[in-house]
């Protein structure tokens, strides 16, 4: 009897695989093989996270990467492992002790650290068993974490070498700067949002006369910082102010009034305020004309003071609202205007950052920057898709220097000393013993690495670095990196340049950026917004392989791919018409079982529908394969559906059935043959399922099942046999018409029970002899049919329904079967109910105001329903004309 129950239950079978993959070390990779090596570095995730969507489609598909690799024969190595993730961590630390009325400061930095590493020990498990229960096959024996030893050992080494080649400096220069998290940030970490504010004119007046300039600001509070009046040098408004002087208002301080080639005579009223301290543009402005730097903000974003006594210790919300009532009072406010604009926004706690100049450790990574372009002009690197190529290009030619220096606690201390005898600076593994000047009293830099830069090391730490492990010999460089596109930049432009830098290779062949999930309106999901979907109640809720398949089925090559959640309920009925199709085949196996000396690929003297399906594997096998080989994972999914639905339970099913009604197993023994190495194919992508599948099934080669040791996860995968054009041909011949018959049926209500007789006229002589060789041998399985006529010319019978495919005509008599009259009345109704909703849709898409309000995307599926109705219409009016033609 078989093992399969009645109904698929994914949560009663996934569990005990995946503790069985593990425990016979079917993730694990060798570090010599044989094998051709094959590895993939996992993205690690945040130790603070529980898998989100993006978690889940990214990690799917290195997953199907590396089981598909794997049962090809590779040395297969999936590097695990998770991120400290520095601000994130430390920020979720720091309202827990709030919530617990202390703080970090409270606590004192060894105390600190303590406290996250005792709670990194509590929660970072909980990531990776999520991981596990998606199913991913990592080597769970190597997992690291970017603050552990081997990989600080990494951090540290990596910092020396690049301080010593004079990459990593020290230097003043303006960076952003989050008032909430204390901390300089990348310009990669600001996140530009647009938000609703106001542009601000204010007069300043000109020393000694009457005249007074018109300045438009955004942020009124920083004229505090004021220390000049820029305009245009060619500027024939203000040509006659220059080197005058105004006086700043509120702060009754005299200021120039300079010419710079920078300001934009069309932009405001082309006077331009500087403020050196808290403007990237005013600070260059600045730098070429000798201006006084005047901070007027402490570093948690509150006014200090070199500003005007009564606005000391104001926010700089609080300061603006405050500056802004006294420039009216004072007749200083000309107007305000409202103006939406984009203002940076700190990626990671959301708060508005602030230009500041501060001392900051820098990493000039120009020079690697040209070298990853040359690696990958070299084609060393490819990026998939293409188009991501040119925007890496863009992105480097332009690259800024990386501030790299975090004031932060959790996260890799810079390996930087500073001798309190003479402040000479020594970058080291450890603390230096001794200094040039004799002293031996050191202190640490304060400052930790920006998290990015202990994750740029990860492809080759991960294996050893700095050490000549044999992992580095087989596996580096990598053969692919899996991930969103939105990280080309923070992450994988980072690796490359640090691959470069460290190991003098690129760290892997293939860059595979993938969309981001979106809902059905193409949104980023996200919690913010309401819209995403929780891979783990989606897992509950239809199982861990319908999640899958709706992800991979999803991952097409755009930037934002949409997972509706009825997509993902298409994979649950996916999955249980594999289930069934698998009960049906081993329930009658039981009867049936196949012979010892059977061989199911053998091809003399086989039937047409044992050759068709055959031939049809040999090409899914072929398609899925090169759809892997070309990261077209979406496709292999198509195929495969494509192909176990329609081809294999839809039609060859229906004939395996017949043939065991008739007493011929044979059909039904090259069922499970086929079933067999389509969970093979499937594997990658739906791998529970598969396995549970596979274990019952009579395996190529053998008739017994699996052993308890053996695992379609370290089987082979298939491979194509030769193609029969003559059986898929005439086999479709014989699809096309008997689902032309069957629609007829259908649409004219045609009784289950009926018998109908079908006559069939076709000029071509090939096509005849096809039909009369086949068409009574299968038709039978599809439908009741009392007789079959086909001839090169004969008469329409009156009242009767007709199907054209090409050149063959098709006549089925309908008086004697249905109603005629009754089931005229019924398509004329819906007939004209079609009508009116195509005239409805119709109208909407023809009003402008519709075309070029509405977002694209709901046009599009407006012009997509009109298709639908359409096809709906013209199929009801084809009926009807059926029914009233002679």
């Amino acid at each position: 009897m078989t093992n399969l129950p009645k109904i698929y239950a994914p949560q009663e079978i996934e569990g005990k695989w995946y503790e069985l993959w593990q425990k016979n070390g079917y993730f694990h990779a060798e570090s010599t093989s044989d094998k051709p090596p094959y590895a993939i570095v996992i993205p690690p995730p945040n130790i603070t996270g529980s898998l989100h969507i993006g978690h889940a489609l990214d990690n799917t598909l290195q997953d199907c990467l590396i089981r598909w690799r794997r049962m090809q024969g590779y040395n297969a190595l999936w590097m695990p492992g998770t991120d400290h993730a520095g601000i994130v961590t430390e920020l979720i630390m720091e309202r827990t002790l709030a919530e617990e009325g202390t703080s970090k400061i409270d606590l004192g930095r060894e105390k600190f650290i303590e406290r996250m590493w005792q709670w990194k020990d509590e929660s970072a498990g909980y990531i990776v068993s999520q991981l596990q229960q998606l199913g991913c096959s990592c080597d769970w024996e190597r997992e690291r974490f970017t603050l552990d030893d081997g990989l600080s050992k990494a951090v540290r080494t990596a910092f020396v070498k690049l301080y010593d080649q004079g990459l990593i400096y020290h230097d003043v220069y303006m960076a952003n700067w989050c008032p909430q998290c204390n901390t300089v940030l990348s310009n990669l970490e600001v996140e530009p949002i647009e938000i609703d504010g106001h542009f601000y004119h204010i007069h300043y007046p000109v020393k000694d006369s009457e005249v007074v300039l018109e300045i438009a600001t955004t942020r009124p509070e920083t004229m505090l910082g004021d220390t000049a009046v820029a305009v245009h040098p060619e500027d024939e408004r203000y040509q006659h102010l220059i080197g005058k002087t105004a006086i700043l208002p509120l702060c009754d301080r005299e200021i120039p009034i300079i010419a710079d080639a920078y300001v934009d005579r069309e932009f405001g009223t082309g006077a331009l305020k500087v403020t050196p301290a808290h403007d990237t543009n005013d600070y260059e402005i600045g730098g070429r004309h000798d201006l006084e730097q005047l901070t007027i903000f402490t570093r948690d974003g509150y006014i200090n003071e070199n500003a005007p006594e009564k606005y000391v210790g104001l926010s700089r919300w609080d300061c603006r609202k405050r500056v802004v009532k006294d420039l009216q009072d004072m007749e200083y406010l000309v107007k305000i205007v409202p103006h939406r604009h984009a203002v940076g926004h700190h990626d990671r706690c959301g708060t508005i950052v602030e230009p500041v100049i501060s001392p900051q450790w820098f990493m000039n990574v120009r020079p690697l920057a040209q070298r990853a372009i040359e690696a990958t002009k070299k084609g060393e690197i490819k990026f998939i898709p293409e188009r991501e190529t040119s925007r890496f290009y863009h992105w480097m030619e332009n690259i800024e220097p990386w501030p790299i220096s975090r004031q932060r606690w959790w996260g890799h201390q810079l390996p930087i000393w500073h001798c309190n005898a003479c402040q000479a600076v020594t970058a080291a593994m450890e603390t230096p013993q001794q200094c040039e000047c004799g002293a031996s009293d050191f202190r640490q830099e304060e400052d930790v690495l920006d998290t990015w830069f202990s994750s740029g090391l990860w492809p080759f730490s991960t294996m050893g670095w700095p050490e000549n492990t044999e992992e580095l010999k087989t596996f580096y460089p990598t053969s692919v990196l899996v991930t969103g596109w939105d990280i080309l930049f923070f992450w994988v432009a980072r690796m490359i340049m640090l691959g470069l830098g460290c190991m003098d290779k690129v760290p892997f062949r293939t860059v595979y950026l993938h969309g981001l999930v979106a809902d059905e309106k193409g949104q980023k999901m996200s919690k913010s917004k309401g819209n995403t979907i929780d891979p783990l109640e989606a897992i509950d809720t239809y199982g861990t392989d319908a999640f899958r398949f709706a992800l991979v089925n999803a991952s097409t090559p755009i930037p934002y791919v949409p997972l509706p959640e009825p997509q993902i309920e298409a994979g649950k009925r996916f999955a249980n018409k594999i289930w069934n199709a698998a009960r049906f085949i081993l329930m009658n196996l039981e009867k049936h079982p196949v012979p010892p000396s059977m061989d199911t690929t053998e091809t003399e003297q086989e039937t047409l529908e044992i050759a068709w399906i055959r031939s049809r594997l040999s090409r899914t096998i072929t398609t899925t394969t090169d759809a892997f080989d070309n990261f077209r994972l979406y496709e292999a999914a198509q195929t495969l559906y494509a192909f176990l639905w329609h081809e294999f339970c839809d039609w060859y099913l229906e004939f395996a059935k017949q043939r065991v009604s008739q007493n011929d197993p044979k059909a039904l023994w090259v069922a499970a043959d086929v079933l067999e190495q389509t969970m093979r194919l499937l594997h990658p992508v739906m791998p529970f399922l598969t396995e549970e599948v596979w274990q019952q099934l009579p395996h190529s080669g053998s008739r017994s099942r699996a052993s308890e040791r053996d695992s379609v996860t370290v089987s082979s995968w298939p491979e194509p046999t030769s193609r029969n054009p003559t059986a898929e041909i005439t086999m479709a011949t014989l699809m096309e018409v008997i689902e032309s018959i069957r629609s007829i049926r259908g649409e004219l209500n045609v009784p289950i029970g009926a018998s109908v007789e079908v006559h069939i006229q076709s000029p071509n002589a090939e096509v005849r002899e096809r039909l009369e060789t086949y068409l009574a041998q299968y038709l039978p399985a599809f439908t009741r049919v009392a007789d079959i006529t086909i001839a090169e010319s004969l008469p329409k019978p009156s009242a009767s329904a007709e199907a054209v495919i090409g050149e063959l005509a098709i006549y089925i008599p309908l008086a004697d079967i249905i109603d005629l009259d009754a089931e005229h009345a019924r398509l004329s109704k819906r007939h004209q109910q079609a009508v009116k909703d195509v005239t409805a849709a119709q109208k909407t898409l023809d009003n402008p105001n519709f075309i070029e309000r509405a977002p694209e995307r709901v046009v599009a599926q407006k012009k997509a329903q009109l298709e639908r109705m359409l096809t709906e219409q013209e199929k009801l009016a084809r009926s009807l004309a059926m029914l009233t033609e002679e």
